[in-house]
Formats: C-alpha cells, structure tokens, sequence
C-alpha cells in the first residue's frame, strides 16, 4: 500500500513514545523529499498520543520554575522547552493533516515538513542535554496549553497559522536569546549551543507562517495586518506582551507595525 504524507502525519501524532515520535516526523520528511509522495486526505485525530509521563497538568497548576541556572533550574528549563519541541513536532504534522480541504500547494508542505522535521531535531536535541544532566523528558510534569491553541484553530487554518507560527513561535523568538545568555553566564555552553541551533530555526518557522498567513489573505482578498489581529482577539486566550526582539521578528517576515497595535491593547 502507497503512503501518503497525511498517512506519515497521522503516524507521528500517534506515535506516543517520544523519540519514536520524533523519528516519525524524520522519516516523513526523508519519504516526501524523496518525491512521489502524494499528499492524500488522512484526518488526523483529536489529540496526539502521549506518553504515560510527563503528567500533563493546567498552565495554572504548574509549579513556579525558578529563575536560576542552578542545575535543578537547567533541567526545568530544557524539560520545558523538550515538551514545547514534543508539542511542536504534531503542532506541524496535524497542520500537514487536518486543512487537506484548502486545496494548498504543495510548496505549503514542503515548508511544514521542513518545521516538522526540525522540530523533532529539536526535540532530539533537548532530551539529549537532559540525558547529559542526568535526568530525562518525562521527569517533571507539564503544561497542556499549547494543544489547547490547536483545539482552538481546528476548524480555520488561518487562525491556526495566526496564532501558532505568529504568536507562540514568534513568542520563543523573544525569551530564547535571554535564555541563552543566562545558560552562558552559568558556563553551560553545551545548552546555550542547542538553544542557539533552535532560535535560528524557528526565525524560519515564523517567515513561514507569515508566508502562508500573506498567501491565504490574498487568496480571500483580505489584509494580512488586519486580519490577523482579528483572529488573534477571536481565538488565541493571552495577551501579546513586550518586550518583542524586533530585530529577529523583522528577520521572520513580522515588523512591529504588525502586533504593536495589538500589544497595546487592554485584554
């Protein structure tokens, strides 16, 4: 039987166990650059499967990660950015599946393989720096807030695109470089180099989404600026708030003119 990338999707968002998961996403992307791969119409499910632990909590019952680098702090910290990478790997690959009906280029996934790819990468690369502590994904618990913007777009890929690559990646753009001069301060170098791998990727993980975000406006004939905040105010629970790394969102495609207005805004 022919698979199809939505069938490769679907596969990687019910894989629980995490590595498999991620090489999942890798085996995807090396079958579709391979060419010959049709994109297909597999739905995928309501929820990506999980492994048993971390045990997944409400952003709101989640314990206070210290500010420290101490090692207790490091390990918190690369375990929560391992769960944001885990959850990016079938952030990607449920955007590759569930908007089939959009009639969309292919060059559209192409780019989303790619993130799908790199974030699996990413989440290789975590899990490892945790191994090196000592300590492994799955120890400490985590929050679920991020399938929950999923749950949120389902139904309306521009919201999805809005609010996942344009608010929560354009997010990490932020916070990263911060964390990477802490981790350096701390002499773990080690870190900071992930870190430094993951931040120059995902400036191309939101070029991409706004990419795609100009391509579905021009296809309906709306504004790209206005439009998105509309779908930010309609689907997305938090606020936008500063400081941004203007240079790094500039670099992605997303200039100030896009979310100051936004940010601005008593929500």
């Amino acid at each position: 039987m022919t698979i199809t990338l939505t069938d490769a999707a679907c596969r990687a968002l019910g894989t629980a166990d995490p590595a498999a998961k991620a090489e999942a996403a890798h085996a995807m992307a090396r079958d579709w650059r391979a060419g010959g791969m049709d994109v297909g119409d597999t739905a995928p499910p309501d929820r990506p499967a999980r492994p048993a632990r971390p045990e997944l909590r409400p952003p709101r019952e989640m314990p206070k990660r210290g500010r420290g680098m101490s090692m207790a702090g490091r390990i918190a910290l690369l375990h929560a950015l391992a769960h944001i990478e885990l959850n990016a790997i079938d952030l990607a690959c449920d955007l590759i599946a569930r908007f089939t009906a959009e009639d969309l280029p292919r060059g559209f996934y192409d780019d989303w393989v790619t993130v799908a790819n790199e974030e699996a990468t990413h989440f290789g690369f975590l899990s490892a720096r945790l191994g090196a502590l000592g300590a492994a994904y799955g120890d400490l618990p985590a929050h679920d807030g991020l399938w929950e913007a999923a749950e949120a777009t389902r139904a309306d890929l521009p919201a999805r695109i809005a609010v996942v690559p344009l608010v929560l990646e354009a997010r990490g753009l932020d916070v990263t470089p911060p964390i990477i001069a802490g981790l350096t301060r701390a002499g773990d170098a080690n870190s900071a180099a992930v870190l430094e791998r993951i931040y120059a990727d995902e400036i191309g993980h939101v070029a991409a989404g706004r990419r795609w975000f100009d391509w579905l406006c021009d296809r309906a004939g709306t504004e790209p600026a206005a439009t998105w905040q509309s779908l930010v105010r309609t689907h997305f629970r938090g606020a936008l708030k500063p400081p941004f790394n203007t240079e790094a969102r500039e670099r992605a495609g997303l200039p100030a003119a896009f979310y100051d207005a936004l940010a601005a805004e008593k929500r």
